[in-house]
């Protein structure tokens, strides 16, 4: 793992809660998987999948009701993020409030995170 004992990977706002309570119901899920991948144009890319059955890897963070599961590779990069919901006029979706994020593109989709020496260092690990 890469977390600091005794605290959360990852916190949920009380809208981002909400809305995966309410996406685990509706697809009979045991929660939202996150994880990170090699895409855009700024380097990596959030993703989210429907969880029918727990990996015994996952970093699993349950908040008021809802249950995220962080997908082993992605552990290091989410560590110490915020994941909200926010609804506009124009559009509604999660936002990662993330501090391992050095860069992003313009339209928000694509991420680059400081080097992994750099993150692991942080949290005291070889």
């Amino acid at each position: 793992m890469f977390g600091i004992p005794g605290k959360q990977a990852v916190t949920l706002t009380p809208a981002a809660a909400a809305q995966i309570r309410r996406l685990m119901e509706r697809e009979g899920a045991k929660g939202l998987r996150i994880g990170v991948k090699k895409g855009g144009c700024a380097g990596m890319e959030y993703t989210m999948d429907y969880v029918r059955e727990l990996d015994p890897n996952d970093e699993v963070v349950e908040q008021d009701g809802a249950v995220v599961a962080i997908a082993p590779m992605a552990q290091m990069f989410l560590f110490g993020t915020e994941i909200d919901y926010e609804t506009s006029l124009l559009e509604s979706g999660f936002r990662f409030r993330n501090p391992n994020v050095v860069d992003a593109c313009g339209c928000g989709e694509s991420i680059r995170f400081r080097d992994v020496e750099e993150l692991a260092a942080d949290r005291g690990e070889p």
